[in-house]
């Protein structure tokens, strides 16, 4: 029974009857609460009333009706939960972008689990990245990118408004962090992983993706784990100033 506790609830989203019942049936059989619907707004509608409360939705990455990203971001408005694409072939780049794990079909609670446990590593991994001199702390494609399209000062001022905004994000991941808010935290991380993105500011990027990771936040001590990260962040950001510094010395 304590064995059976420790596994994740889950919530299977699949339309076809037949691959929803198997694997429904294999998985309860495995020792993990297993809810399912047969569409995304069957699965809403389970999620609003509280008939489910998974921490990981397994969902058809091709269903008729409410599916794709569309539903993702619905399912992410409701409930903080790993949201795991399910099917046969590979899905779109953009599916597997928004999802947070994939599994290609058939697979079995050995599969599930081996999955769960990898995402459980991400933070290590991370770590080497900070830890190693030789990661850039600026994609240089994009860092060259910029260059051509406007003058020195016109990039270093790009680059001062992300430091600028980190520092105004921390502070406010500091306080959603005291208040236990992971809601909040995930948003935070959201945004830093899509601003710094897009200025190719890859470290800290990387850290507001694990921010915005529900599977990260929610192993082990989910206060300790986002602390941690806020220091990774305050690191990265340090980083990039003194990438400014030795860049645009002169502008």
């Amino acid at each position: 029974m304590d064995a059976r506790r420790k596994l994740p609830t889950l919530l299977l989203i699949e339309d076809d009857m037949i691959s929803r019942e198997v694997t429904a049936t294999v998985l309860t059989m495995s020792g993990y609460q297993i809810y399912t619907a047969e569409g995304g707004e069957v699965a809403l509608t389970q999620l609003e009333s509280g008939r489910s409360s998974p921490d990981v939705i397994l969902m058809d990455a091709q269903m008729p009706g409410l599916s794709g990203t569309a539903l993702m971001a619905a399912l992410r408005q409701r409930v903080e939960a790993r949201i795991i694409l399910v099917s046969a072939s590979q899905p779109p780049a953009e599916l597997l972008e928004a999802a947070d794990g994939f599994l290609q079909k058939p697979f079995n609670a050995d599969t599930l689990s081996s999955l769960l446990n990898e995402r459980r590593q991400r933070r290590p991994a991370l770590l080497r990245i900070l830890e190693d001199p030789g990661e850039p702390v600026v994609n240089q494609e994009i860092l060259a990118q910029l260059r051509v399209m406007m003058p020195p000062a016109g990039v270093r001022e790009i680059f001062v408004a992300v430091t600028a905004d980190l520092e105004r994000r921390m502070q406010l991941l500091e306080m959603a962090i005291d208040r236990g808010d992971a809601g909040e935290i995930r948003r935070i991380g959201h945004a830093i992983k899509g601003g710094c993105g897009m200025a190719g500011a890859v470290q800290a990027a990387r850290i507001g993706a694990l921010l915005e990771d529900t599977a990260f936040l929610d192993t082990g001590d989910k206060l300790d784990n986002s602390m941690m990260l806020l220091r990774d962040l305050r690191a990265a950001t340090e980083r990039l100033e003194r990438m400014l510094d030795n860049e645009f010395a002169s502008q």
